[in-house]
């Protein structure tokens, strides 16, 4: 389905090459100062064009709020928001008329709806996000004035070059204490913040696009502030909803929390994350965060982090062997426009979609803390 969020909800439209793309909120507060100012930076981070390691399409993303609020403050009612598709070619897509682009969803969803998008990916193309996008700026300038929360992704990995990501190692853990966006993007567009790899890793997209190919990576996000108590067990825990959110972002195939897969290679003694003291506000914290900030599904004050692998663009300008819908073999050379990789552009995707858990279970912790409050 095209809606996700329970109390803060979210539905996107739009295909790839079609005349706009956007969102509707439902659940956002009244009377919050609310422009296209506090939405288009995100969209801007988010949009292609922005480098010569990314897709040449030529969109400037430029968000319309179309209904929802009045005099620059949200109404409560619900907030539509709009980006024109202004630099689409549909016609470069005419040989998926013939043939299913290998690892694309042209036969899934053909198999499954009987038709397909004529032009691009259609609903599976990347320029879906732009709704989460701009629904996910809305999200976390409600979370930023309710409870200071701070969301911060960054590139981790491009292909086999790596940043450690090891939970106990101080020197990452120091860096999720004091990554912001500015140092983010400061590091040109890779966006990676640590300068020991990050021009490794621009060379790698380099040569993969040159070679008309596509690469994968990793990208990492770290929360901080996030009130305790966000996560409803036993489905809905916090850790889980977030898997669901990153695992929704097309080109996703991996999802890891806090000490993730490494942590498997450790046992209880040194993973146990022990409560120390109390901070000033006086509540206990933890001496490590192998946990990555949720115990029981529900966050307990520490940081959040998590990573999200993303693989390398199905759609390349390499002629590949395929098939066409009836079975014969063919040839296919696609014509449009993509990027050699991903992950860079990814990271105010992967932000967005972290507010937009956060804001939902906020409302819903809450609504039951108000609940809590009357029948006392």
């Amino acid at each position: 389905m095209s809606t996700f969020g329970n109390y803060f909800r979210v539905t996107t439209y739009g295909e790839s090459h079609c005349k706009s793309v956007g969102c509707i909120i439902d659940g956002c507060p009244p009377g919050m100062e609310l422009t296209e100012a506090d939405i288009q930076p995100q969209l801007s981070r988010r949009r292609p064009g922005q480098s010569a390691i990314s897709t040449p399409r030529n969109e400037k993303d430029q968000v319309q709020i179309q209904s929802g609020t009045e005099h620059g403050r949200s109404l409560g009612s619900p907030i539509g928001m709009m980006v024109q598709n202004e630099d689409h070619r549909p016609k470069d897509y005419s040989e998926t008329d013939l043939y299913p682009r290998p690892s694309h969803a042209d036969w899934t969803y053909i198999q499954k709806y009987g038709v397909k998008s004529a032009s691009g990916g259609g609903r599976s193309s990347a320029r879906e996000t732009i709704g989460r996008v701009a629904a996910g700026a809305v999200a976390e300038k409600v979370l930023k004035l309710a409870a200071g929360v701070e969301i911060v992704a960054f590139v981790s990995s491009i292909g086999e070059v790596s940043m450690d990501r090891n939970a106990q190692d101080p020197v990452f853990q120091n860096l999720l204490n004091t990554v912001t966006r500015e140092s983010v993007d400061a590091a040109g567009p890779i966006r990676c913040p640590d300068e020991n790899v990050r021009d490794a890793m621009t060379k790698v997209v380099e040569k993969y696009r040159d070679a008309k190919d596509s690469i994968g990576g990793v990208v990492t996000c770290v929360i901080r502030n996030c009130p305790i108590g966000l996560g409803e067990p036993c489905f809905d825990k916090l850790e889980a909803v977030l898997a669901h959110a990153m695992l929704s972002i097309p080109a996703t195939k991996g999802f890891e929390f806090g000490s993730g897969f490494a942590g498997t290679a450790l046992p209880g003694s040194k993973h146990n994350d022990a409560f120390v003291h109390c901070d000033d506000k006086g509540r206990l914290i933890t001496k490590t965060n192998n946990s990555g900030g949720v115990q029981g599904g529900i966050s307990n004050g520490e940081h959040i982090y998590f990573s999200v692998a993303f693989k390398s663009a199905a759609t390349i300008s390499q002629e590949q062997s395929t098939s066409t819908y009836d079975g014969k073999d063919g040839v296919l050379a696609a014509r449009g426009r993509h990027d050699p990789s991903v992950t860079p552009r990814a990271v105010p995707i992967v932000e967005s979609m972290a507010a937009l858990v956060l804001a939902d279970l906020f409302l819903a912790q809450k609504a039951r803390e108000a609940l809590m409050k009357l029948v006392q």
